[in-house]
């Protein structure tokens, strides 16, 4: 189902503009071989990555998925009854899923189904597209997702657009997409994948796509442009989709040959962590990725994973 008229305002902005990078976990689900309260102080305190891989040929992305989720305790600490919850995928680009360019619309609609099932009132889907925005949600699988979930797809349009301020380093004021501000909670679901501007696209340059204005402006020191808004977009949680990843000829490809399989999710609740884990399957030091050195040094999370809580689950 499509959208592209205002949506109403909530008074939840507020309270979504200072939220800090961290998630509580509450919850009774058991976890295999923990005492719950433990992990989930542990939780709490450090932050958690997962990383999920599927080894069987014959893997299913949506029990990978379950699992990864399990692993911290199920979608249920991040989504409650309720809540309206919108997803932001990378589907930037009017390409087919084989080609990596975009958010595998399997991982796409394994989410929006966890999100129904723990009692969502609403799934979104919003991203402002590079290529024309109906062809990209047609071409990439998204619109198909959406119509077999029932999720509301929403269009970009200059109404959803609303200058904000962003407290950023070098970004003062910028066009904001507003469903990604007036939700309950949000879910950044990146693809992983080369750059050619900023070396990897992943979670945090993924909030290129959740803002309007004349974009191509923040290629120009692209990699704080980045940070600024990754400290302005705080998502509940990251997913990145790194079943297949593009290796080469980022950020939209075109071919087979720049495309690698990994059959891997990684979740975390640390921005920084997130796309560190990810930078490795694609073969890049996260020292070496200029965005994620500035956002660790800025504050926004760590590369160093055994400060945070780790699983490693597979299918």
């Amino acid at each position: 189902m499509k959208f592209n008229q205002p949506i109403t305002r909530r008074e939840s902005i507020q309270k979504l503009l200072k939220w800090s990078g961290c998630v509580t976990l509450v919850g009774a689900t058991p976890w295999p071989l923990f005492d719950w309260s433990e992990a989930n102080a542990a939780l709490t305190k450090k932050g958690f990555i997962v990383e999920g891989v599927g080894q069987s040929e014959a893997y299913v992305i949506k029990d990978l998925m379950t699992k990864v989720f399990e692993a911290v305790g199920g979608i249920n600490q991040f989504v409650s009854r309720g809540d309206v919850v919108v997803i932001k995928p990378n589907i930037s680009w009017a390409r087919p899923p084989h080609l990596a360019a975009t958010t595998n619309p399997e991982v796409l609609q394994g989410v929006i189904e966890l999100c129904q099932a723990a009692g969502a009132k609403k799934v979104r889907i919003a991203d402002n597209t590079i290529d024309t925005a109906e062809f990209c949600f047609s071409v990439t699988g998204a619109e198909a997702v959406a119509n077999k979930t029932g999720a509301d797809l929403i269009l970009p349009s200059s109404s959803l657009m609303q200058e904000m301020k962003l407290h950023g380093h070098r970004l003062d004021r910028w066009p904001v997409f507003l469903p990604l501000v007036e939700a309950d909670k949000v879910i950044n679901l990146p693809v992983a994948k080369d750059h050619i501007l900023s070396t990897l696209t992943l979670g945090m340059k993924n909030w290129f796509g959740a803002i309007g204005g004349r974009r191509g402006r923040l290629h120009r020191d692209i990699h704080p442009n980045i940070v600024d808004l990754a400290q302005f977009f705080k998502p509940t949680i990251t997913l990145i989709d790194a079943t297949r990843i593009m290796t080469k000829n980022g950020p939209s490809g075109g071919s087979t040959s720049d495309v690698v399989t990994k059959n891997t999710l990684i979740l975390s609740d640390d921005p920084v962590a997130a796309d560190a884990k990810a930078s490795l399957l694609l073969g890049r030091r996260p020292q070496n990725i200029g965005y994620i050195r500035l956002a660790k040094k800025w504050g926004l999370g760590t590369d160093n994973f055994s400060e945070l809580t780790q699983r490693q689950v597979f299918v």
